[in-house]
């Protein structure tokens, strides 16, 4: 799949609280359908349903052993938004930094125009005496 879709794929999938709450459980081990709905108040189609877009997604694998069915966590497509959104995190740092830098600069010159006015006022005095 072309990275911008697999991105796609995977931020869609993400954006709902359930199937984000899934893949936490998951990143503990492997667990059977039967184990993820446990902590969930929805029925057991309605899980299927979330892990078919997480698997849909490359976010969960799963396998056969015997009866039981694993669900596995699939860490790639996370390591991708990762490293999406790292280019964003530097963007916003950046930003920040140049506006500290600006803000220091301001209060240097607002110092500076302080310092200035209490010699241009303790000049007056002396010229006033």
């Amino acid at each position: 799949m072309h990275q911008q879709d697999q991105l796609s794929s995977t931020f869609a999938a993400l954006a709902d609280p359930t199937r984000r709450a899934i893949l936490a459980r998951l990143a503990t081990g492997e667990s059977s359908v039967t184990e993820i709905a446990e902590p969930f108040d929805m029925s057991l189609p309605a899980i299927t349903k979330h892990l078919k877009v997480l698997e849909r997604a490359g976010l969960i694998s799963r396998s056969r052993d015997a009866q039981w069915r694993p669900c596995k966590l699939e860490a790639k497509p996370l390591q991708q938004a990762a490293d999406w959104v790292e280019q964003y995190r530097k963007f916003w740092e950046e930003s920040i930094d140049r506006l500290e830098d600006y803000l220091s600069e301001l209060q240097a010159r607002e110092k500076q125009k302080e310092k200035d006015k209490g010699i241009r006022g303790a000049d007056d005095d002396k010229s006033k005496s």
